[in-house]
């Protein structure tokens, strides 16, 4: 959430509008002029050394706030700050002052803002503007957050179909009452090397069988995938439990 709007002219605080606590050191007098101040010597410093790219956030160790700001280069010491929580995304906030920066210059003409006198409130009907753009900011963080929810319990959901769907395929692997007990059986590998089966088998139907092996596949489903009998499914799984390549379950 945004917490403060400061619009600095000339080291002076030429606007400021709190949506939090007015006490705070951001907009509380004497305080709040020594912190204009740090910001256009801030800014100062960084256009003295252009290699070092510009300064746009702060983040201060004994407060909780964030200070992202952002330098007008159209009119000579202007800067646009803003003081945020961990609610808000960096990209946002400055998204947020590009936004009062554009419509600060529409609504108000260049030499009025050159030929400021220092008097605070000459440009106090902007805070409505301000109060649209911060509300604006707090939709979009609701929005961001509403929208991680429904991705988690999407995640969450598809993750219990997929449970679900294999459960029911281990089900009805089982179901066989008019074939031999063991084409129920669910051979699975049990050998962490990547075995060829052609070193090992001899046969097409042999490879095929073992390609069919997943753990998931009965030997019934398997005899069904590969199109040979239950019979010879079963011979070549009981030969792979011989070399320590599978198990059955």
């Amino acid at each position: 959430m945004i917490h403060d709007f400061i619009i600095i002219k000339d080291g002076l605080p030429l606007l400021v509008k709190n949506f939090s606590n007015p006490s705070n050191i951001f907009c509380h007098g004497d305080s709040l002029i020594m912190i204009s101040g740090f910001f256009t010597a801030l800014n100062s410093f960084s256009d003295s050394f252009e290699d070092l790219g510009t300064i746009s956030e702060l983040k201060l160790s004994n407060n909780d706030l964030k200070l992202s700001f952002l330098k007008d280069n159209s009119i000579p010491n202007l800067i646009y700050l803003a003081t945020y929580d961990q609610k808000s995304k960096a990209t946002n906030v400055l998204r947020i002052l590009r936004k009062v920066s554009r419509t600060f210059l529409q609504k108000y003409n260049i030499n009025q803002i050159l030929n400021w006198s220092g008097r605070v409130n000459a440009f106090k009907s902007f805070d409505e503007i301000l109060e649209n753009y911060q509300y604006e900011e707090i939709e979009e963080n609701d929005l961001n957050f509403k929208e991680r929810v429904m991705n988690l319990f999407k995640n969450v959901e598809e993750k219990l179909n997929e449970e679900s769907n294999l459960i029911s395929l281990r089900e009805d692997n089982r179901k066989s009452p008019t074939v031999p007990g063991y084409c129920i059986q669910v051979p699975t590998n049990v050998s962490s090397l990547n075995i060829n089966p052609k070193h090992y088998l001899t046969g097409e139907t042999s490879y095929k069988v073992f390609n069919r092996i997943n753990g998931v596949n009965s030997i019934e489903k398997i005899a069904e995938l590969v199109g040979c009998s239950h019979e010879n499914v079963f011979n070549i799984c009981k030969n792979l439990i011989k070399l320590g390549f599978i198990s059955i379950d």
